[in-house]
């Protein structure tokens, strides 16, 4: 299982991956865009499609584990390779 750092902005004018940064420590953190507000949920729930979308698999093997209220998320993916982590972008 794989646990990668999010960067969530949501209210986005657009839905994207803009891809790999670093925060503050150094760290990495790959950095998404979603239309949905952070209302009930919904920002979350854009963000776990979108990433499933992105790496080509089931919304069932994207977990949000960390962050449901912050900007900073963690999420751990269920079957996908450090390589195709890598390559998220727009």
């Amino acid at each position: 299982m794989a646990r990668i750092v999010v960067r969530l902005t949501p209210r986005a004018a657009q839905e994207r991956i803009d891809g790999w940064d670093a925060d503050d420590h150094g760290r990495p953190v790959l950095k998404v865009r979603v239309r949905a507000a952070p209302i009930e949920g919904r920002a979350n729930a854009a963000l776990v499609a979108l990433v499933a979308g992105a790496l080509n698999c089931p919304k069932s093997r994207v977990v949000l584990s960390g962050g449901e209220t912050s900007r900073l998320k963690t999420l751990e993916i269920d079957g996908v390779d450090e390589a195709a982590l890598r390559a998220l972008s727009a």
